[in-house]
């Protein structure tokens, strides 16, 4: 491609949304914590490694009887107030969160995937954000 001559209109999107496709069998709540599993299609959160964190999805989809890809779902970035599993504290913010499940997050990397960074810890759970 030859640099531009002329004005251009570069198309451009909201950096910390994402519109992914779902991977099949599954059902997802809105405010899930989302991954993207080995095939790169948007699961729930789940215990487990190798999967990678993609955000909070902002309204459900059901492909519980779909195939991969059949239904796409926004999710976004940033600070999300997660559940704690009950071995975070305050002394482990600028730590990382590791998931449990959709809603659930531990500072036991053992078996887990990585969430994000932790921002705050309070009663009502961990802000983690999600990059």
């Amino acid at each position: 491609m030859a640099a531009l001559n002329k004005n251009r209109t570069t198309r451009r999107r909201e950096t910390h949304l994402n519109n992914d496709p779902v991977a099949g069998g599954v059902q997802i709540f809105s405010g899930a914590l989302l991954v993207l599993n080995t095939s790169g299609f948007v699961e729930p959160g789940t215990t487990g490694t190798g999967l990678r964190v993609r955000g909070v999805a902002q309204y459900p989809s059901d492909n519980r009887n779909g195939i991969d890809g059949a239904g796409l779902i926004e999710s976004i970035r940033g600070a999300h107030l997660f559940k704690n599993s009950g071995d975070i504290t305050r002394a482990d913010i600028g730590s990382s969160a590791h998931i449990v499940d959709d809603q659930t997050v531990s500072a036991n990397a053992t078996g887990k995937s990585l969430a994000g960074r932790i921002d705050d810890v309070s009663a009502d759970g961990v802000w983690v954000f999600i990059e």
